[in-house]
């Protein structure tokens, strides 16, 4: 049988439970609706149907990725959801198979590694039969990851790294993004129902704020303090409202790094001289949630207390504040929380309304 028709039926009997026991609620651990979004990927689905999904007869092409690495991931997914492994691990399963195999079940690599996670059979994984099928394979990764203490609020990268032991640590964090994105779409083709953002309480339209790559991520290992992304648009690029909402703040915030005297929003600041978001903007959204536009190049185009709508534009992009370049440096935050400890991954957050951030160069 082909692995991509044993995949759907896999996920047909996964579905069939799961809908009977009540959606992935009833399979997944309790917890908070702040923790349930911290950081996950995911948007809620109806968890009210009557007969298990329609299945693909052959999986397509979803962006980059063809019809057999789609399938790949699908085998992920679908070990996630049998064991019951909350929807933010399943995008780190499949980030880590982009990073180590692009999602092709390899018969060899790196000294003895195989198989989708290259997972070497010298350390304990598994002989390489075993690691060349993707339900083992990937049931191993789930195994070493539930044994890791709080993984699901690590920085991607860090999770994955854990269950890895990678020479190359950081090399997974590019790979968050895509692997949010390719995740969202399986599951959705495929009717899962899943827990995901319901607690973050996103309603409405969404968009990004520019259409620009990703630069440096959320806490990654050498920026643990970083609570959004940041995305490298140029000098005088239009920024805009990621969705609706009420502008809380309208703010210079750039002040010498040395002793907190203003350094002012009338230039550009400096990445080891100055602290502050620059200019900037926060806006709240339905739900209790925020999202932070810093280091704009000029006052902002908005007031407090103003409503704006999805796309309005806030201003342009700048280098004030605590910067090295021109960027927009860009967070979500929740339970309208605009403290560090309301931030989530923007990444994750912004793929799950539709509206993933990034653009290929």
């Amino acid at each position: 049988m082909k692995i991509r028709s044993l995949v759907s039926l896999i996920i047909a009997v996964v579905a069939v439970f799961v809908l009977c026991a009540g959606g992935l609620g009833g399979l997944l651990a309790g917890g908070t609706a702040a923790g349930s979004c911290l950081p996950i990927s995911l948007p809620s689905a109806s968890s009210t149907a009557a007969s298990p999904p329609r299945m693909p007869s052959d999986w397509p092409t979803i962006g980059e990725w063809d019809g057999e690495q789609v399938a790949n991931a699908a085998a992920i997914v679908t070990i996630g959801t049998q064991l019951g492994v909350p929807d933010r691990g399943w995008v780190i399963a499949v980030a880590t198979a982009m990073q180590e195999s692009t999602l092709r079940n390899l018969p060899g690599g790196d000294r003895d590694s195989v198989g989708l996670f290259q997972q070497r059979p010298s350390q304990g994984w598994g002989t390489p039969a075993q690691l060349q099928d993707p339900v083992y394979a990937a049931g191993r990764f789930y195994a070493k990851l539930l044994t890791i203490g709080g993984w699901q609020t690590m920085p991607l990268t860090e999770a994955a790294q854990a269950v890895q032991v990678s020479a190359y640590p950081d090399a997974y964090a590019k790979w968050e993004g895509p692997a949010a994105e390719l995740v969202t779409v399986i599951a959705r083709t495929v009717g899962l129902p899943m827990g995901g953002l319901a607690g973050c309480g996103a309603v409405g339209p969404w968009t990004q704020p520019v259409l620009a790559p990703v630069g440096s991520g959320f806490r990654s290992s050498d920026r643990p303090g970083h609570d959004g992304v940041d995305l490298s648009a140029p000098r005088g690029t239009i920024i805009r409202a990621a969705s609706a909402g009420t502008v809380r703040t309208v703010r210079c915030n750039a002040v010498y790094a040395s002793t907190g005297a203003p350094w002012g929003c009338d230039r550009d600041g400096d990445p080891v001289l100055t602290r502050g978001c620059g200019w900037y903007v926060d806006i709240d959204h339905a739900g209790g949630l925020l999202t932070r536009y810093c280091h704009m190049d000029q006052p902002p185009m908005v007031t407090v207390g103003q409503q704006v709508a999805v796309g309005q534009p806030l201003g342009v992009v700048g280098s004030t504040g605590h910067s090295s370049g021109p960027h927009l440096h860009f967070e979500v935050h929740v339970r309208g929380d605009a403290s560090e400890a309301g931030a989530i991954d923007p990444v994750p957050f912004m793929a799950a309304q539709g509206t993933p951030l990034g653009a290929r160069p």
